[in-house]
């Protein structure tokens, strides 16, 4: 039993440092896909993962990756599940995560909406603050950046553009 806890922790740490894809300066640990790793009665290393949305195209990648690392980490039977239930929210992303995203000059996702999100006809999104200088004197250029969970977005400050992780 002992044994089988050391392993998947041990399997918990080798997943934790794969990187994401799209934004490789985060784990998907930092990220919050990974959702559990477990070691079965048979040896099999289970990893558990939730796409940030529906249809990401990253998740192929993502599901390799973790394989091939537990794989090289010496695991022989290794399997990845895609966990939907509850569903991702940029919430999950963790405090390491956010204050890497800002290092890189991405700007990280505020609290993202509860409940039922009303119809409304005007802006709702508050300024996003620049991540290199810190101004809120920002506008979006682009509702969608190089991935579709990214915004484009200038400040208006010291003029530099910055994607911005949409809260999902």
């Amino acid at each position: 039993m002992v044994t089988a806890l050391l392993d998947a922790h041990r399997a918990r740490r080798v997943a934790e440092q794969v990187p994401d894809p799209e934004l490789p300066m985060l784990t998907l640990a930092d990220l919050g896909v990974l959702r559990a790793v477990e070691v079965t009665g048979d040896g099999t290393v289970v990893a558990s993962l939730t796409p940030t949305y529906s249809g990401c195209p990253a998740m192929a990648e993502m599901r390799a990756d973790v394989a091939a690392r537990l794989r090289e980490a010496g695991y022989a039977r290794v399997e990845i599940r895609t966990v939907l239930d509850p569903p991702w929210t940029s919430d999950w992303i963790t405090e390491s995560g956010r204050r890497k995203l800002t290092e890189h000059g991405i700007a990280p996702p505020g609290a993202a909406p509860r409940g039922p999100v009303p119809l409304v006809l005007s802006p709702t999104r508050p300024a996003v603050p620049c991540p290199r200088c810190g101004s809120a004197d920002t506008e979006e250029t682009s509702r969608f950046a190089a991935t579709s969970c990214k915004a484009l977005w200038r400040c208006r400050a010291c003029r530099e553009p910055f994607e911005y992780v949409k809260e999902i």
